[in-house]
């Protein structure tokens, strides 16, 4: 522990989460009725010409990887346009309103210490933060085990037990492996060849022996990164870990997992796609929607990018989406195989996030966070997604879960009413019966939307960061790479995005 690290604390980790997702309508929208709804607003609306621009930049991509480059190179006097295949920006990042000025995110949410490249374009913006509720004791269920505990013991959110010495020893051991790793070149670790022979279930089992901690390993990796610990090399684990922090301060499992001092600490007033929306009506025009990108061809001249509704000329292009969007997309010439290796190994996280809302936030009165972790299914983990400032403790209330990995994947072949009755019954197991009486209830599966395809963030598959890492941020010709997955700072949060933006900007701009 250094003086400088804010909010640090020892051994804690709080709330197992990323920017994740929930949408619907009340009782609940499935994908299937969200994908009726785009196929029928796609028939009324018939494909118009594509026409022709022109401008320094194009940018593929509004998400915010690619909002941020965009606003920096026009801050910088060039010409941008932004081309993003949905309906809206944000892309990972999208609120959901639930009326009365109430605001939930259905994608990233949180923001924490040392996300100050975040916390910077925000504060440009006018748009503030509210603290995330956190007093009281979280809910831990284990099998037929539920009990309570307090965050601001010497575990933190891990719950206490008899598994309390080996998440000690195992976090510990984590922290100082991450201190090895270069931030910007973790497949330069001294031992990156060996960490890239592990999933961080093998070395799990290596490191442990109690059952007991076994079961509390896909607490974290399911909401986190959408995936089981047999989906995760050990490499791109310590690496993430290492990220989770700035130029001044080292990353830890803590900060990347609390709520209290850690990443999920605050959330954004009017949600955190006020701070995409914000940038687009900046830019205005050079923002087209609805306009996915099928080919770039680039040559001596420039660069070429064909789109649905417009076809752009420019001097440079930033590709600003996750490696498995940017894959789908036709290049000429064909990119080094190093990059489209790189890519074709790089899949999304499975996840889905769902929120219930009720009349008031009920589990206050009995001393609750709202937190919860549970080793069975289908939540593995969830928080009070309330709004700020309720008067006199009057609603509404929200609780937002997560559901990733395995469970994802067995949720998704549920019917809806299954599914919606499997969340409630675990709600009321944590928060008591009050749980069943929802006022609505949404989901979303990230992993159904046709442009992410998963989240919330890209993983590399055992041995790509070794392979193929150094080509993360190489550009290709005129061709500049951004997004979360190629930051070296809290890569997989909007702060890793908004970094990506800012270095792919300032790279065009030294080329232009």
């Amino acid at each position: 522990m250094t003086a400088d690290d804010p909010g640090r604390r020892p051994v804690t980790r709080r709330s197992f989460v990323a920017g994740t997702l929930a949408t619907g309508a009340a009782v609940a929208l499935p994908a299937e009725a969200e994908a009726a709804r785009r196929k029928h607003k796609a028939k009324a609306k018939p494909k118009a010409a594509a026409s022709k621009r022109k401008a320094d930049v194009v940018v593929v991509g509004a998400g915010f990887a690619g909002l941020t480059a965009a606003r920096n190179i026009q801050g910088a006097g060039r010409s941008v346009i932004v081309l993003e295949a949905r309906d809206r920006v944000g892309g990972r990042v999208w609120n959901h309103d639930l009326g009365g000025g109430v605001v939930s995110e259905r994608g990233g949410t949180f923001v924490g210490p040392t996300q100050d490249r975040l916390m910077s374009l925000a504060n440009a913006l006018g748009v503030g933060t509210f603290d995330v509720y956190d007093d009281g004791d979280d809910v831990f269920v284990d099998q037929s085990t539920r009990m309570t505990y307090s965050d601001t013991g010497p575990l933190g959110t891990a719950p206490p037990g008899v598994a309390a010495p080996e998440t000690i020893a195992v976090v510990e051991e984590l922290d100082q492996m991450a201190t090895t790793v270069p931030v910007d070149a973790p497949w330069e670790a001294s031992n990156a060849a060996s960490w890239e022979t592990y999933t961080l279930e093998r070395w799990i089992d290596e490191n442990s022996a109690s059952p007991d901690f076994h079961r509390l390993i896909p607490l974290a990796t399911r909401p986190i990164f959408g995936a089981e610990p047999r989906e995760l090399s050990l490499l791109f684990v310590i690496f993430y870990i290492a990220s989770s922090g700035d130029e001044t301060h080292q990353g830890t499992f803590e900060r990347n997992f609390d709520t209290r001092g850690g990443a999920q600490q605050s959330r954004f007033l009017g949600g955190s796609q006020t701070i995409a929306l914000k940038i687009a009506a900046e830019l205005g025009n050079r923002v087209v929607l609805d306009s996915p990108v099928r080919r770039i061809a680039q040559d001596a001249g420039g660069v070429t990018v064909t789109s649905d509704r417009v076809t752009v000329s420019a001097k440079q292009v930033i590709v600003a989406m996750p490696p498995a969007l940017a894959v789908r997309i036709d290049y000429e010439p064909i990119l080094s195989f190093q990059r489209d290796q790189l890519m074709q190994r790089y899949g999304q996280g499975t996840l889905t996030k769902v929120f219930v809302v009720y009349d008031r936030p009920f589990w206050r009165d009995q001393g609750l966070t709202g937190t919860a972790v549970d080793t069975g299914g289908p939540v593995s983990a969830t928080f009070d997604d309330s709004p700020p400032n309720l008067s006199g403790g009057q609603g509404p209330g929200i609780i937002l879960g997560f559901v990733g990995g395995d469970n994802a994947r067995s949720y998704a072949g549920m019917s809806p009413a299954a599914r919606q009755a499997a969340v409630l019954n675990q709600f009321a197991n944590y928060f008591g019966s009050q749980a069943l009486n929802a006022k609505a209830f949404y989901e979303t599966a990230w992993s159904g939307e046709q442009w992410t395809r998963g989240c919330p963030v890209g993983i590399p598959s055992n041995g790509t960061l070794l392979a193929y890492g150094a080509w993360i941020r190489q550009p290709e010709g005129r061709i500049h790479w951004a997004g979360t997955e190629t930051s070296p700072y809290w890569n997989g949060y909007m702060d890793g995005a908004v970094r990506s933006g800012e270095r792919a900007a300032d790279e065009v701009l030294h080329e232009l």
